[in-house]
């Protein structure tokens, strides 16, 4: 039995949290997880807390695999480690390449192996800049991105997404990345249709690509449904249009699949939902389901040509570039999506089924907006509900609703993410439609609660 007190306090002495506010947390203690089964998660005072989030966005075929216990376990028996470096390699970093290889779109043909999706984007700025000096225009190095992505905590990672809140510490990030204005069509779409919103949105990338000189930006980044900034679903007019611009002046087009890929939308990379055809994807994530840490890029035809032909050394990599426990629990992983047919059951079946229930919560009191795309949705908590989503009226962002909400969420035995007033979920891929019955039934029940709460302290009538 986990003695919960003794490891909160050795947690708040010792260990530092990603994102987190130490003194606060100190103060209450953290949550000690001890026990992961399918789409469950128990913790050391024997809670049982269904993972509306699939760990962080990577658990797709859910916790207790004992095959991908014996797949590293052999693994580990056999060959723990060895670097790729040195004209070096291994069996399943080989094998998994090719995997990659066979189940991503076909200008792929070539992979380099990370331990992070972070390490991948930044892989991704040094593929980039290094495809053009080859190409003898080396002028050709700024990026664009889109304010409030995700792509990372390196610097280079943080550089490139568009988190105000990363940006203000650490001073100034990698010079030459630049950001334009996210899809989202509640921020910013009033007074057009969702198609007029998406065309006009990806026309803020050829706007600032004239702005900056079409010589010298390099190519643009972004996620297919932005994760991390609050599951921003773009209109389907969005992404062919991006495409249509980076085609037309040449840039290069890059995927952010650290969350998107592996069946989460209901494909097995979410460019191929969006309709786009991108010459690098940064993966990590769902490609071990989160057992083991891996990353990495697809790099496709146009670059790779480039690289191995011109190139010579790409001084660049990992000491844990294509490990080999690691790719052993890919590939059992990758194995199970596609014995399983995860994907396609996201695609047919589960996918509509969420998004037909999930959409219901509109009807909440709470709820001004509920969307979703594959195994991602999200709803938006506001104060009062107007005639349309523009008409909404929302809560002061200091108020804090997303936090209370959230703590309601635990205590209904759920796991659902706050992103200010936006409550996101991004379930296990092997739910059935009795496992998603059963998540928004908590669901609903936390909004209870968090409305009776609200209305207790004055906030909403």
């Amino acid at each position: 039995m986990t003695d919960t007190r003794t490891i909160q306090r050795l947690d708040s002495a010792h260990f530092l949290h990603p994102f987190t506010d130490h003194k606060a947390l100190a103060e209450h203690g953290a949550r000690v997880m001890v026990k992961g089964e399918g789409i469950y998660l128990w913790d050391s005072e024997g809670n049982k807390i269904l993972d509306g989030m699939s760990g962080l966005w990577c658990v797709n075929i859910g916790y207790g695999r004992t095959s991908m216990s014996d797949a590293v376990y052999r693994q580990m028996q056999q060959l723990p480690f060895y670097n790729s470096f040195f004209n070096t390699t291994n069996v399943p970093a080989v094998q998994l390449a090719a995997l990659l290889v066979e189940v991503s779109p076909p200008q792929f043909n070539h992979v380099f192996f990370t331990g992070s999706g972070s390490e991948a984007n930044d892989t991704i700025v040094r593929m980039v800049r290094r495809y053009w000096e080859l190409q003898a225009q080396p002028e050709r190095h700024i990026i664009i991105s889109r304010k409030n992505a995700y792509h990372g905590s390196t610097i280079a990672g943080a550089s490139l997404g568009g988190m105000a809140g990363m940006h203000a510490q650490g001073g100034p990030g990698v010079p030459g990345i630049v950001h334009i204005g996210q899809p989202s069509y509640l921020e910013g779409g009033a007074g057009m249709s969702e198609d007029e919103f998406g065309i006009a949105a990806a026309g803020w990338l050829e706007e600032r690509i004239r702005e900056l000189g079409p010589d010298n930006v390099a190519a643009f980044i972004g996620e297919p449904v932005q994760g991390a900034g609050g599951v921003i679903i773009p209109p389907k007019t969005y992404w062919p249009e991006i495409g249509r611009i980076c085609d037309k002046y040449g840039i290069l087009l890059v995927a952010d699949e650290v969350i998107c890929g592996f069946g989460r939308l209901g494909s097995w990379f979410g460019s191929e939902l969006m309709g786009i055809r991108p010459d690098l994807i940064a993966f990590a994530k769902g490609v071990t389901s989160g057992y083991i840490p891996l990353g990495g890029v697809l790099v496709g035809d146009r670059v790779a040509t480039v690289l191995t032909e011109k190139g010579g050394d790409f001084n660049h990599g990992f000491t844990y570039s294509g490990h080999p426990v690691a790719c052993a629990a890919a590939l059992e992983n990758i194995r199970i999506l596609i014995d399983e047919d995860l994907v396609g059951k996201v695609a047919r079946d589960t996918g509509p089924y969420l998004k037909e229930k999930f959409g219901a919560l509109r009807a909440h009191a709470l709820v001004g907006h509920a969307d979703s795309c594959g195994f991602v949705a999200g709803l938006n908590l506001v104060r009062i509900k107007g005639a349309t989503v523009f008409d909404n009226i929302v809560f002061d962002g200091d108020d804090g609703v997303g936090m209370i909400c959230r703590g309601f969420m635990f205590a209904n035995g759920i796991i659902m993410r706050a992103v200010g007033d936006r409550m996101i979920i991004a379930p296990p891929l092997v739910m059935t439609r009795a496992d998603i019955d059963e998540m928004v039934k908590r669901i609903r029940a936390a909004l209870d609660d968090t409305l009776a709460e609200l209305k207790r302290r004055g906030m909403t009538s």
